[in-house]
C-alpha cells in the first residue's frame, strides 16, 4: 500500500524545499515510483508552483503523480467563510489520486511566512493527520546558537504530539557551519532516540542567480553571455573612479552603474581579459540611459550578461538586495549543492528504514542514474579529468564537487583553467588544477615512463617530452595512485584517450583485450551491449574476453549477468563460420566460468522474447531473459545500440572501457555535460571495485 511523508516547517525560514528535495532524491533511489504533492501553493495556479515544477523535470513525473493542491488565496477564502473541511477533504482527495499511482508520495507543506504561522503550523499537523504521512518536520537554524536551536526542536516535538501527529524525524536546516558539532551536542533525543539530522546554512543556494535577479527587476537585456545561472557572490555600485573601483571589484560582483558610465563599463570588461582581475557576474546599467554607440559592441563580447533598468542607482542597489534566491529555481548548480549537502549530513539507509518501504524489482533509467551517483559517493575517490580547459569538463566538475560524489582533479594551464572557468561563472573551489609543464610529478612519471617503454627505445628525454601529453599524464597518474581513474575524450579520440593505458597500464590478468560496453538504460531495466565500440572484428577467444569482461561489469552496476552470444542462428540450428566462431567462444566462456549463464550462439529476438525463447531454445536459462548481450562485430553492435536507442527511447551510458587494470574511461567528442558526470560516477565506481579486488554485487 502506497504512503507518503509529510515535510513541514515548524520555523518560517526553514528552507523546507531543500528537505524536500533531498527525501526525494532518497526514495527515488529506493523505491523508484515516487509521487510529490503540495497541499497548499503559494500562487493561485497550483500547476505553476515552482517546486512542483522542479519535481517534475527533475524525477520525470508526469502531471498527474506530482501536483499542487488549492492556491493560498483560496484557502485563506475557505478558512475566512468556516470551511476548513473543505481544505481537508480537497487534499485528502488529490493525495488519494497521486497514491494509488505510486509507492510513495512525497508532501511539502506550507511555507510558514511569518504572517498567520500558528494557523499555518495547525494545518500542516491537520493534513499530516488526515493523509496518513508521518511527519518530518524541519526547524529553522538560521541566527540561533545551539542552545536556542535544541529549544525549538524540544518546542516543536511538544506541539507536534499535542497535536497527534505520526513525528517520523526532525531535522534542523540553514545552521551556523562553525557550529554544526556544538548544535548536535546541544539537541537532546526525543522519544524514539533516532538521530536529529542538522544541515547547514549553504552560501551557494542563498546567492542568488543573473537569472533570479533579472526576473525579480524585470530587467532588459542588452549585450553579454546568455548564461542566467551565474551566481551572484556580491554588489558593487561604481560611485568612484575606473582604477579605485577595479580595486574593490571581485568574482561574482554583480556591477549596478550609470548607463553613461563608459569609463567603468569598459573597466570591468578589460578585467575579464587577465586572470588576474576579477570576472563580474553581470552588469546593470541603471537611470534608463543607454550607452554609447560606440561601447555596445565592446559590451557585446561580454562573458557576463548586460542588462538595463530604468530606475536609478539608488532603487537598483535596493531591488537586488531584496532578492531572494530559492533551491525551487531549478538551477542544476543549486540543486546539486543541495544533494551534496543532503549526502554529507543525513543518512538516507537509516531514514528510510523508518518508513519500511519495498524496494521495487524494475529498475528505471533516472532512478538507474541517481545510484550512480549513491554509489559513488559511498566510498570516495579521485578522478582526473585531463580536458581542463573544455567548459563542459568545468561545468561538469563543478557539478560532481558541489554533489559531493568524488575528488577531482583537472589537467592544464592552471592559469587558463581558472580563466575559462571565471569567463564562464564556474566555481573550482575544492577542485585540484594541476600542470603537466610544471607539476613536480612530471620528472617521476617521465622517469617510470622510460623504465616501462625502455623496450620500445624510450629515453628520458623522450619520456619527459611524452608527459606534457595531458592523456599520458593523467594515465601516469592513475597507474601509480595518485588518482583511482581517469575520465578523457571530450577534445581527443578514444585512440588518444586509450593508447596510454594499452601501454602501461594493460589489461588484467588473463585478459587479452579491452573492450567496452554500454550500459542500455529501457523503460524498467538495465541492459548491457558489449563490444560497441572498441573491437571492430573480433575472434573467438577475443569474444569470450569480451562476455567475461561484460558479464563482470554488469555485475558491477547490480545487473544480474544473464549472457547471451549474438548471432544470426540459435542453437545448432545454422552453421558457417561466423556461427562457429561465436559457437566456440560461448564453450571458452563456459569453461573459464562454469557458473555463468551463457547462451549462444542465439539470435537477438530469442535472447529477449520469452515466447520465441520457448520455441527456439526450450529450457534455457538464458533465452527470453537476456541481460548481457555479446555482438560477433562492432558493425553490428555499434548500429544495434544505435538503433534500440533511437527506436525505444532508451538512454545509452557509455561506452564503459574494461578489461584494464585500472579505470580509463572515453568520453564522445558530442557529450553533454550529464554524459561526463555519469561517466566520472561509473568510473568512480570501477574503482572502488578494483582496490576491492572483486566485482561487486548490488540488488537491482
Amino acid at each position: 500500500m502506497s504512503r507518503g511523508i509529510y515535510i513541514s516547517a515548524t520555523t518560517p525560514g526553514s528552507g523546507k524545499s531543500l528537505v524536500a528535495l533531498g527525501v526525494a532524491e532518497a526514495l527515488h533511489r529506493s523505491t523508484g515510483r515516487i509521487g510529490f504533492f503540495k497541499p497548499i501553493v503559494m500562487g493561485d495556479s497550483a500547476d505553476a508552483d515552482p517546486m512542483v515544477a522542479l519535481m517534475r523535470s527533475r524525477f520525470d513525473l508526469g502531471a498527474d503523480v506530482c501536483r499542487g493542491g488549492l492556491g493560498a488565496r483560496e484557502v485563506r477564502r475557505l478558512l475566512a467563510s468556516g470551511q476548513r473541511e473543505e481544505i481537508d477533504s480537497r487534499c485528502v482527495e488529490i493525495f488519494a489520486e497521486i497514491a494509488a499511482k505510486v509507492d510513495v508520495v512525497v508532501v511539502e507543506g506550507t511555507d510558514l511566512t511569518g504572517q498567520d504561522s500558528a494557523v499555518e503550523f495547525a494545518l500542516n499537523a491537520r493534513l499530516s493527520n488526515d493523509l496518513g504521512c508521518p511527519m518530518l518536520a524541519v526547524v529553522s537554524g538560521r541566527n540561533r546558537t545551539p542552545d536556542e536551536i535544541a529549544d525549538a526542536v524540544d518546542v516543536a516535538r511538544k506541539e507536534l504530539y499535542a497535536a497527534r501527529c505520526s513525528l517520523l524525524v526532525m531535522m534542523v536546516n540553514r545552521a551556523d557551519p562553525e557550529q554544526m558539532e556544538e548544535i548536535r551536542a546541544a539537541i537532546r533525543p526525543g522519544a524514539s532516540h533516532r538521530p536529529v539530522y542538522v544541515l547547514p546554512e549553504l552560501a551557494e543556494i542563498s546567492r542568488p542567480t543573473t537569472g533570479e535577479v533579472s526576473g525579480a527587476l524585470r530587467l532588459r537585456q542588452l549585450a553579454g553571455s546568455a548564461d542566467m545561472e551565474r551566481e551572484v557572490r556580491g554588489v558593487k555600485v561604481a560611485a568612484m573612479n575606473v582604477a579605485n573601483f577595479i580595486a574593490a571589484l571581485d568574482d561574482g560582483d554583480l556591477v549596478i552603474v550609470p548607463g553613461d558610465r563608459a569609463d567603468v563599463m569598459v573597466g570591468a570588461l578589460a578585467s575579464t581579459f587577465s586572470p588576474e582581475f576579477p570576472v563580474p557576474a553581470a552588469m546593470v546599467l541603471t537611470g534608463g540611459l543607454a550607452p554609447d554607440p560606440h561601447i555596445l559592441p565592446l559590451l557585446a563580447q561580454a562573458p557576463f550578461p548586460v542588462f538595463a533598468y530604468d530606475e536609478d542607482t539608488y532603487h537598483a542597489a535596493r531591488a537586488v538586495s531584496e532578492v531572494r534566491s530559492e533551491i525551487w529555481t531549478g538551477h542544476r548548480r543549486k540543486v546539486a549543492s543541495a544533494l551534496g549537502a543532503w549526502a554529507r549530513y543525513v543518512d538516507d539507509a537509516e531514514l528510510l528504514e523508518r518508513l519500511d518501504l519495498p524496494r521495487p524489482e524494475s529498475m528505471t533509467p533516472l532512478r538507474f542514474l541517481h545510484e550512480l551517483i549513491g554509489r559513488a559517493r559511498a566510498q570516495r575517490k579521485r578522478i582526473v579529468l585531463p580536458e581542463g580547459t573544455d567548459v563542459r569538463i568545468l561545468r561538469a566538475a563543478d557539478i560532481l564537487h558541489r554533489r559531493d560524489v568524488c575528488d577531482l582533479t583537472l589537467l592544464g594551464s592552471e592559469t587558463q583553467v581558472r580563466e575559462i572557468a571565471a569567463a564562464n561563472g564556474i566555481a573550482l573551489e575544492g577542485i585540484d588544477v594541476v600542470d603537466p609543464a610544471t607539476s613536480d610529478l612530471r620528472q617521476k612519471f617521465a622517469e617510470e615512463y622510460a623504465r616501462l617503454r625502455a623496450h620500445r627505445g624510450v629515453d628520458l628525454a623522450k619520456a619527459l617530452e611524452t608527459m606534457l601529453d595531458v592523456s599520458y599524464f593523467g594515465t601516469m597518474m592513475v597507474q601509480l595512485g595518485v588518482v583511482d581513474g581517469m575520465v578523457s575524450g571530450a577534445a581527443h579520440t578514444t585512440a588518444h584517450t586509450i593508447r596510454p593505458a594499452l601501454e602501461f597500464v594493460k589489461t588484467k590478468p588473463g585478459v587479452k583485450i579491452v573492450s567496452s560496453v554500454f550500459l542500455m538504460l529501457m523503460p524498467d531495466r538495465v541492459l548491457v551491449y558489449g563490444d560497441c565500440a572498441v573491437n571492430p572484428d573480433p575472434n573467438d577467444e577475443q569474444l569470450a574476453d569480451i562476455a567475461l569482461a561484460s558479464a563482470e561489469t554488469a555485475a558491477q552496476f547490480g545487473v544480474e549477468p544473464r549472457v547471451a552470444m549474438l548471432s544470426y542462428s540459435t542453437g545448432g540450428s545454422g552453421s558457417g563460420e561466423a556461427v562457429d566462431e561465436v559457437r566456440r567462444a560461448t564453450e571458452l566462456v563456459r569453461a573459464r566460468r562454469p557458473d555463468l549463464a551463457v547462451e549462444g550462439p542465439i539470435q537477438y529476438d530469442a535472447a529477449v522474447d520469452a515466447s520465441i525463447a520457448a520455441s527456439k531454445l526450450p529450457g534455457s536459462d538464458v533465452a527470453g531473459q537476456a541481460t548481457v548481450f555479446i555482438f560477433p562485430d562492432l558493425n553490428t553492435g555499434n548500429n544495434t545500440y544505435k538503433a534500440v536507442q533511437q527506436s525505444s527511447g532508451a538512454v545509452a551510458v557509455g561506452p564503459v572501457l574494461q578489461g584494464l587494470n585500472k579505470p580509463v574511461n572515453d568520453l564522445s567528442r558530442g557529450c553533454t555535460v550529464e554524459d561526463i558526470v555519469n561517466t566520472v560516477a561509473i568510473t568512480a565506481i570501477q574503482a572502488q571495485t578494483a582496490a576491492q579486488g572483486t566485482p561487486q554485487k548490488t540488488e537491482s
